[in-house]
């Protein structure tokens, strides 16, 4: 960052009032979850081992479910832990184990999406706060002062500073929200697709 741009940034700072320290707070918190939630993603696309799955469904159905069983075990991939938490309790309840399994990976997935989900709406709120105490001070500035024009003129800068700052934090975080959202469906998928596959072989041994 420039020096100049650093010196804009805080000066419109200053200028957009006392809820900017609240704004600024969600926005560190959203950049935070963004910055946790890529680099979730990236390893674990690093850990995916489709040809790895292949080879555990191909060995359960061919019978060979211990063999199937060791590879599966400490496995990276998601899906890979919830066909071998499936495997495991195969002569138990292998649904209610694949349900479990399934379930603790999901929430992982999905982990801070309520927080950026709070964050985007938040975000707009304080901004909309902020340009109501601007909007407020402007009014209040209106009287006999010898600044009162100054002062009307701060209270609406102060108003539309902090109305952008929060609908730029909103819409900032609303494109990874999304995109973390849809990863975390197509997970979903890709488990249930595994589970589903494990459960139409466990059914005909």
């Amino acid at each position: 960052m420039t020096p100049i741009l650093a010196n804009t940034l805080v000066d419109l700072f200053h200028k957009g009032g006392p809820i900017m320290w609240p704004i600024i707070c969600v926005c560190i918190t959203a950049i935070a979850i963004i910055a946790e939630r890529s680099w979730w993603w990236l390893q674990l696309a690093r850990s995916r081992r489709l040809d790895l799955l292949d080879q555990v469904l191909t060995q359960l159905d061919q019978g060979n479910a211990d063999q199937a069983q060791q590879l599966s075990s400490n496995a990276s991939d998601p899906a890979l832990r919830v066909l071998h938490a499936g495997i495991t309790h195969r002569h138990a309840s292998i649904t209610s184990a694949l349900q479990a399994a399934a379930s603790i990976e999901i929430k992982q997935a999905g982990r801070f999406l309520t927080a950026m989900d709070t964050i985007i709406t938040l975000a707009p709120l304080l901004g909309l706060l902020g340009t109501v105490t601007g909007i407020m001070g402007s009014f209040q500035s209106i009287g006999g002062s010898e600044l009162a024009v100054e002062k009307v003129t701060g209270g609406i800068g102060e108003a539309l500073i902090a109305t952008a700052f929060g609908l730029g934090i909103a819409i900032v975080t609303l494109i990874p929200y999304n995109y973390f959202h849809a990863k975390v469906a197509s997970l979903q998928h890709d488990i249930e697709t595994a589970a589903s596959n494990l459960e139409v072989i466990a059914s005909k041994s």
